[in-house]
């Protein structure tokens, strides 16, 4: 032990050296809350080695902290009281391609005596992660990131941009070729940053509502693919400053349009093998896959309330525009909450799922490691997957959508808050502290937002992710 500490500090003086030595003057340590606003510390270069050796003080009040930055309590979080460390993965250290002299590092939380925080997210993500490997299971994730652009206000921005117009930088239609035009440099730049960073762009277009645009990266391991997409969000964010563009995340940034989703993707493997391209098995999926994709589709009204975690989110989930409201799966079946991507039959990776509800609103670590563990809890108890759905389950009838078994799904926070709170399975695997973090800040966003109009939630949160 006192031979690899050894080593981590010599590892970590070199690093710090070598950032500073490229120019790199502070680096900025990131973990997100439960209402998923990414927080911050930061430290000077060189004093990397000393955060990584002894952690970055911080309050764990900020696991009770709501969306405006109120703050809430649990039976075991908040108030003035208790301390932890913040503890760079320096492994993902990266320097910043949007912002000179920056970089950035998720962090880790522990306690004072160096242990885990119980109300960790990373970490939470990571012993799922670990409890799928126990079970011979590995998983690829990996996220699309959806956003609107609009252009700067003049002067210094408000805080929240609630009474300012939205002044869209381009005009071209949903999807169009004129919007790439029209914003051609910012694009590029874009993607630029973020392969500088090492994030793996597969794609990136233009979406339906206005300014609004999407990008898709590789896969990785559930904790890499929660740290990526934290890093592609807030490279968006400096790409979009520096171009005098705000970049908004939002669940709805206009009340009444589509809003921007951050659907998880993710494929299942056993000894290097996919079990997506299992031959002459229905759908291809292995037994084990169908059994992990039956215990997220069962979880689905639970997984909301970490999924989609603010009132805004549910302004977004309206039937009929591809954000999957009913509790049904589908092959290629963009209305379908969980959706199954065949791939081309010659790839052997190619087959994979797609969660459609999700939204940047979610903490990631939080979403990757509850989808885990419903995956699990579908495997342990041998769920098996209904007939998949075809077409919209939004024009179906009432009495049809029954026959069918396909019911909607949590139209509020409350509902979701409530079908989290007697979840068995997410309880035991988030443990006391987290789940109930979490609860607390679900309530307290409800709370806050009990008489608001629509277009006062959409305006509120704009700028919050």
């Amino acid at each position: 032990m006192g031979s690899r500490a050894a080593e981590q500090r010599q590892e970590a003086r070199q690093l710090a050296a070598r950032l500073t030595a490229e120019g790199v003057r502070n680096v900025a340590l990131t973990w997100v809350d439960n209402a998923g606003i990414a927080r911050v510390k930061t430290v000077p270069a060189e004093r990397l080695a000393a955060a990584a050796e002894r952690g970055v003080g911080m309050s764990p009040v900020f696991d009770v902290f709501t969306s405006d930055d109120a703050i809430t309590a649990s039976d075991h979080l908040g108030g003035p009281d208790g301390d932890l460390r913040l503890f760079p993965d320096l492994e993902r250290v990266t320097t910043l391609a949007a912002q000179p002299g920056w970089a950035w590092a998720p962090a880790d939380r522990y306690d004072q005596l160096g242990l885990p925080h119980p109300a960790c997210q990373r970490q939470f993500a990571r012993r799922m992660t670990e409890r799928a490997a126990a079970a011979g299971l590995e998983l690829r994730m990996g996220f699309e990131t959806e956003w609107v652009v609009t252009r700067a206000p003049a002067g210094h921005p408000s805080a929240t941009g609630a009474d300012e117009p939205l002044d869209y930088p381009c005009t071209g239609p949903a999807y169009g070729m004129t919007r790439v035009v029209e914003l051609s440099d910012y694009l590029r730049d874009v993607t630029e940053a973020l392969s500088v960073q090492g994030i793996d762009v597969l794609q990136l277009h233009p979406e339906y509502a206005p300014g609004q645009f999407e990008v898709t990266t590789a896969p990785g391991d559930p904790v890499r693919a929660a740290d990526d997409v934290v890093l592609v969000r807030e490279t968006i964010r400096a790409v979009s400053v520096r171009h005098g563009l705000r970049a908004s995340f939002a669940p709805s940034v206009v009340a009444g349009q589509v809003g921007n989703g951050c659907h998880l993707h993710l494929s299942l493997y056993r000894d290097g093998t996919s079990l997506h391209r299992t031959p002459d098995a229905q759908w291809g999926l292995a037994p084990d896959a169908s059994a992990f994709l039956g215990g997220i589709l069962g979880a689905l009204p639970a997984l909301l309330a970490l999924g989609c975690p603010s009132p805004a989110s549910y302004l977004r989930l309206q039937p009929s525009h591809w954000a999957g409201v009913y509790q049904c799966w589908g092959v290629e079946n963009r209305e379908a909450a969980l959706r199954l991507i065949t791939g081309a039959p010659d790839d052997p990776d190619g087959g994979h799922a797609e969660v459609k509800t999700f939204d940047a609103a979610a903490n990631p670590y939080l979403a990757v490691g509850a989808v885990i563990a419903a995956g699990l809890h579908g495997i342990e108890s041998a769920t098996r997957l209904p007939e998949p759905q075809t077409g919209d389950p939004g024009v179906l009838g009432v009495r049809e959508r029954a026959r069918r078994g396909i019911v909607r799904l949590p139209a509020t926070l409350t509902e979701a808050a409530d079908r989290l709170e007697k979840s068995a399975p997410l309880y035991e695997a988030m443990g006391e502290v987290l789940h109930g973090a979490v609860l607390a800040v679900r309530r307290a966003e409800e709370a806050h937002f009990a008489e608001s109009e629509d277009d006062a939630i959409a305006a509120a949160t704009r700028w919050r992710w």
